[in-house]
């Protein structure tokens, strides 16, 4: 199997996962004993001293949105770095339309969201980030659930768009939700970075030496005022493509560990000379796997399966115990969010990826239709962990987080309906080339 169709598998699965967790924070937040929600996830803190200069004191939330989604985001970085190098986006052909496609959902919701809230202006104004997300899990989950009905170009198509789009969000976060900075601290980060890419160059390939290395600029990225999150990021890009020994390398020196294994297997020689060897034969084949494959598959369960339905718990929690739900849903910023997924999505993607087609900057998978697309372009509206988390950084006020919210989970509950509907509707054509006008 592909690799960017194995990641979409893991993908749909821990879609499943997330929207579980997503309907614990919710159920917990609003029953009997909802408060202990907030008391948890926003009263409990971790705080600790090292010497003068270090002092951490942050909420199980906050511990969570910028510690535990650093590795989301690392794993986000490697999905993007595998993809420009290795996969759908390696072709600049290629990766034009999605990413013109992207760019289009990226701008069409927030010109919307802008629309709904210019009245209310403030900190309102802030959130117009929080609609240009797309949700991998959830919006891949609903296309596993139609089976052979997505071509696998479609399926593919929307895996780079939201790719494509993570970027986008990623690029937003870094330059309009930074706080003040500190220009020494950013300086310590960015010389950690160099630090690590110096070591990369010179051939440094231990653990023990990265890992520390990477907490440490973490944690000046944290105090620079930077989205310390964005360090995954980058070190994510920084993580090599290319394995020490390549296969050649790797088939002569497997031949001659196991050319000799074998006649010391059978004979009475002590065990450690034959652990000796299987040793040997270990180490050559985990340098013969790219430390970006290698990270990627290590990872990735844990980041899906355990570290984004942590964050949806400590982040999807909306009290609506005394709360009017009809002007929870029509408050400005609600509906800019809601209608920005729904209709500025659907109308973004689908009108430059016309425009993209008609102008051959780019063409259409194999097999998909304009159907398709309409019903892709749905999808990405679904708009779920990265909104979320946008949306905790566009606001401190907590009513405001949640009519954000309210509006990422209803427009992400339409746009998800609707582009299943629409998909299902749709016959999948996998003998055309070209598809028809729009």
């Amino acid at each position: 199997m592909r690799p960017a169709l194995r990641f979409a598998d893991t993908e749909a699965s821990s879609g499943v996962v997330l929207l579980l967790a997503a309907a614990a924070a919710l159920i917990w937040a609003n029953a009997p004993f909802g408060e202990t929600y907030a008391e948890f996830w926003h009263e409990t803190h971790i705080s600790f001293e090292i010497g003068h200069w270090v002092h951490f004191d942050e909420s199980l939330q906050e511990v969570v949105n910028d510690g535990l989604m650093v590795i989301f985001f690392f794993v986000v970085g490697l999905e993007i770095k595998r993809e420009l190098v290795l996969g759908e986006l390696r072709d600049p052909k290629a990766a034009a339309l999605p990413a013109v496609a992207a760019l289009g959902g990226m701008i069409f919701p927030a010109l919307i969201y802008v629309g709904f809230v210019a009245s209310t202006g403030g900190e309102a104004m802030a959130g117009w980030g929080i609609p240009m997300a797309t949700d991998i899990a959830f919006s891949i989950g609903v296309v596993a659930l139609l089976g052979s009905r997505v071509p696998i170009g479609a399926k593919l198509f929307l895996l780079a768009l939201a790719i494509a789009d993570d970027i986008g969000a990623i690029t937003v976060i870094a330059i309009f939700y930074t706080d003040d900075l500190s220009l020494g601290f950013l300086a310590a980060a960015i010389g950690g970075l160099i630090v690590i890419e110096g070591a990369k160059r010179a051939g440094v390939r231990s653990m023990v030496f990265y890992v520390p290395a990477a907490l440490t600029t973490w944690f000046f990225l944290l105090e620079s005022g930077v989205h310390a999150t964005l360090a995954g990021v980058a070190l994510g890009l920084m993580t090599p493509t290319r394995p020490l020994f390549s296969s050649d390398e790797f088939d002569n020196k497997a031949r001659r560990i196991l050319d000799v294994y074998p006649a010391r297997a059978t004979t009475q020689t002590a065990r450690e000379h034959v652990d000796y060897e299987a040793r040997q034969l270990m180490a050559v084949s985990h340098e013969s796997i790219a430390p970006l494959s290698r990270l990627e598959h290590r990872l990735h369960f844990w980041s899906s399966f355990a570290i984004v339905p942590i964050f949806a718990l400590a982040n999807a929690g909306v009290r609506f115990a005394g709360v009017d739900f009809v002007d929870a849903i029509t408050h400005p910023v609600a509906l800019g969010v809601g209608v920005g997924l729904v209709v500025g999505k659907m109308f973004g993607v689908s009108l430059f990826t016309i425009a993209a087609v008609k102008l051959g900057i780019g063409k259409l998978p194999r097999g998909t239709t304009w159907n398709h697309v309409w019903g892709l372009a749905l999808l990405a509206g679904i708009g779920f962990t990265v909104a979320l988390f946008i949306a905790s950084l566009a606001f401190d006020d907590p009513a405001l987080a949640d009519r954000a919210k309210t509006g990422i989970f209803a427009g992400s509950l339409v746009a998800g309906l609707a582009g299943y509907w629409l998909l299902r509707r749709t016959t999948p054509q996998s003998d055309v080339d070209a598809p028809t006008d729009p």
